[in-house]
């Protein structure tokens, strides 16, 4: 089911629940149709694996290989468990949406909810 995601890529988000309650990244992809997101240096899972050649073998000499192993990848995180940090205020917050005048009619926007905030979270 596909779910109206009101976090993009490339927001400053922060986590609210799970093992990294407290910590702030970049938003790398949003998913919404699974209702998630991956954000940078965030839920790392450990990825095991093995070496494989290269996709382009058009290189001089023998076969190139992609070294295997265990690496750190960042694992899909549920939207739900995130808020964005306004760039204005520097708090996590909710997102409303305004409709506000613009050069082609109305626009609408997406902006801070706190009460001594309310400035447009979209550059």
């Amino acid at each position: 089911m596909a779910v109206a995601l009101k976090i993009r890529k490339g927001d400053t988000v922060q986590v609210i629940s799970g093992k990294d309650r407290g910590k702030r990244g970049k938003v790398l992809e949003a998913l919404p149709r699974q209702g998630k997101l991956i954000v940078e240096n965030i839920n790392i899972a450990k990825d095991h694996r093995r070496p494989r050649p290269m996709r382009d073998r058009s290189r001089m000499g023998g076969q190139q290989i992609v070294p295997g192993g265990i690496i750190d990848v960042a694992a899909a995180l549920n939207a739900s468990n995130v808020m964005l940090v306004c760039p204005v205020c520097n708090r996590a917050t909710r997102i409303g949406f305004d409709v506000r005048a613009g050069k082609d009619g109305t626009l609408k926007v997406r902006v801070c909810k706190r009460a001594d905030c309310r400035e447009v979270v979209d550059q």
